[in-house]
């Protein structure tokens, strides 16, 4: 019995060192994945072996696989799991702190901004400076605030481009003229489909599409020429004739993966050259990727992880020379940061845009904008909403020199595809429209409506017949218009464009006032029985105000007039009074005294119906004398009404030529 009990024993101690022999195994099967590159493959052989280790025995073990897992899934952009493996490595007490901005910046690209700055402040207890850590809070703290700062910009899916089940990211247009466009891609082709050890997905090859004679973008081929290997092809850039193209080839043998690599093709005769490597550091073993041309073929930009770089991966540039390519210039810290550079592009007035999760953002990778100021220093700009997301936004580029063009990101997407969207900036238009009546709101089809600015727009224009017109306007103008009419009085109007920042259509609708027949001005109001003014009164005042000082050549009379209630005398006299005290107020208001007088009708000028009145009130018709004897045969409240429509100030024009001569 104590023999058999010690032959257990022998067997169950061979078993758990044969266990642990084949963990370890596994592990440093892991790690060489993992040293290599290949992060796809270390990762899902870390995540196979971790459950394997003893969470008492091996803790530090079992830490350090979960960090690398969750290193491994950060760079394939897989932020679920890595969030997940990085808090294993917590639980069981990884010795450093950089696991921390680890998973501060996996649930930053998830978009779970209050843990992630909970992360990123936890991390900065131990490195207070950290500049990458320090950006990552104030993204994470502001992210919030930031999406509500949505601009102009459009963005929809470029379905033209897109697959449904692999991923299509990176486009480029082929030349200046935008007729052709590149982009990368792991959709089916004839090349090697082996899903890539690095990333877990076929490889990528250059895909092209050109527009039809209708302008619609035809289905997309696989690029013509030596370009689609069973390696890893994309990211290109083309110079602004299309005549010579850069792009990235990742290639690697059954043990050895070479890192990122530019190579350049020129088209000759309708095809394309043999690709040829671009030779830009002395160490061939340096990754170089993500080729960027400036538009006049001069300048390359591109990234890499050179070890004098600022951490990650950085953006750098090359200039042209008689015999290759200067050495290259690290772009200087105002635009690399200890985080990731990459998928540069230079527009044609030498604006640089890259995409970046050092600089403060929402997460993932966001693309930003990079202009020089007067004195050569970069600054730099977060494109904001629509164009940035939580999730990954890069490789931008613009159609000609138009505020539109397309950029991928694997924004809403479960499995991370990357997907290109087409994006635009609006023209802010700015108009100004409306109509052109008399005072009893009938089209004035012959009017003349002209407008002036400041910038030196001038534009004189005939309204419809309707009297309707319509104006475009410039950005940032004051402008006075005019409208006139034979027979009418003239109106203006002074509006401004200066600050706007949305399009908008202003509307000024012109009321003419007819030459030769009395006018009523509407809401004015007096004390009941006085001929003191109600503070009610002066907003139409000013109106009358504002139209003698636009017609300054007419002389006007001033009539007041009452109802049938109380005596004609007591009504003369009433009305002779309100009559001046409009007058009053409008000398008060600057209009010379000379161009002015009053009159008062008391009761004997009682209105006639016209069409409006009708319309309005169904116990009177047009034509009809709102006199003593009609208001006799009304019912109390109707005689309310008439009365208050006989109660009333006009004016009427008695001279045109006032000051002319």
């Amino acid at each position: 019995m104590k023999l058999k009990l010690t032959h257990l024993l022998l067997l169950g101690f061979t078993a758990l060192s044969l266990l642990s022999c084949g963990v370890s195994a596994r592990v440093k099967k892991a790690d060489k994945h993992y040293e290599q590159g290949e992060y796809f493959l270390a990762g899902e052989t870390y995540r196979k072996v971790q459950s394997s280790i003893s969470a008492q025995k091996e803790r530090a073990l079992k830490a350090e696989v979960n960090f690398k897992m969750g290193e491994c899934y950060s760079a394939i952009n897989n932020h679920t799991r890595a969030t997940k493996a990085y808090a294993q490595a917590i639980k069981y007490k990884y010795p450093d702190s950089i696991v921390y901005l680890r998973q501060a910046k996996a649930k930053h690209a998830l978009g779970k901004y209050q843990e992630a700055a909970k992360d990123y402040g936890l991390f900065l207890k131990s490195q207070p400076t950290h500049a990458e850590a320090l950006a990552g809070l104030e993204g994470a703290t502001e992210a919030n605030n930031w999406i509500k700062i949505v601009t102009r910009y459009v963005v929809k899916p470029a379905t033209e481009f897109n697959s449904r089940k692999n991923s299509d990211f990176a486009p480029s247009f082929m030349g200046s003229d935008a007729s052709s466009i590149v982009f990368t891609t792991n959709r089916e082709n004839t090349t090697n489909r082996k899903n890539s050890t690095i990333t877990g997905v076929p490889n990528n090859d250059l895909f092209t599409s050109r527009k039809n004679a209708a302008g619609k973008w035809e289905k997309p081929d696989p690029l013509e020429g030596e370009f689609n290997t069973d390696d890893d092809e994309g990211v290109t850039s083309l110079t602004a004739d299309g005549k010579t193209l850069y792009f990235t080839r990742c290639r690697s043998s059954q043990n050895t993966a070479f890192g990122g690599e530019i190579y350049t093709s020129n088209r000759s005769g309708g095809q394309w050259t043999a690709p040829q490597k671009v030779i830009l550091f002395k160490d061939s073993s340096v990754t170089v990727a993500h080729p960027a041309i400036s538009p006049d073929g001069t300048i390359l930009y591109f990234v890499s992880d050179h070890a004098s770089g600022f951490g990650g991966k950085d953006i750098w540039k090359v200039e042209k020379t008689e015999d290759g390519w200067s050495m290259p210039e690290n772009l200087g810290n105002k635009i690399n940061t200890a985080g990731n550079e990459l998928f540069p592009y230079v527009r044609h007035d030498g604006t640089l845009y890259f995409s970046s999760d050092g600089h403060p953002g929402f997460g993932g990778l966001d693309i930003f904008k990079a202009t020089k100021d007067s004195l050569k220093q970069w600054k730099i700009t977060n494109m904001m909403t629509p164009i940035n997301s939580n999730r990954d936004d890069f490789g931008i580029t613009f159609e000609k020199s138009e505020e539109q063009g397309y950029f991928s990101s694997n924004r809403n997407q479960s499995r991370n595809y990357d997907r290109i969207y087409y994006f635009e900036l609006p023209e802010l238009v700015y108009a100004i429209a409306g109509k052109v009546t008399d005072e009893k709101g009938e089209a004035v089809s012959d009017a003349i409506v002209k407008l002036i600015g400041d910038n030196g727009d001038n534009v004189k224009m005939r309204a419809k017949k309707d009297g309707s017109y319509r104006i475009k306007l410039s950005n940032d103008a004051n402008y006075i218009m005019l409208a006139s009419a034979r027979g009418y009085l003239n109106s203006t109007h002074k509006f401004s464009t200066q600050g706007l920042v949305d399009s908008k259509t202003f509307t000024e609708n012109f009321k003419l006032p007819t030459i030769g027949k009395p006018i009523p001005i509407s809401n004015i109001f007096f004390e009941f029985g006085k001929s003191e003014l109600t503070p009610a009164s002066e907003e139409s005042l000013q109106g009358l105000v504002k139209m003698l000082t636009d017609n300054p050549n007419i002389a006007i009379e001033i009539s007041a007039h009452t109802d049938m209630i109380g005596s004609e005398e007591s009504n003369l006299e009433l009305s002779e009074k309100r009559a001046q005290t409009v007058v009053n107020f409008l000398i008060k208001s600057g209009i010379d005294k000379g161009r002015l007088t009053s009159k008062g009708y008391g009761e004997s000028m009682p209105v006639v119906v016209d069409k409006n009145m009708a319309k309005m009130y169904k116990f009177i018709k047009e034509g009809e004398l709102l006199d003593e004897n009609l208001v006799n045969l009304l019912t109390k409240e109707q005689q309310d009404i008439v009365n208050s429509i006989n109660r009333r100030t006009e004016f009427k024009v008695t001279k045109t030529t006032y000051n002319l001569y």
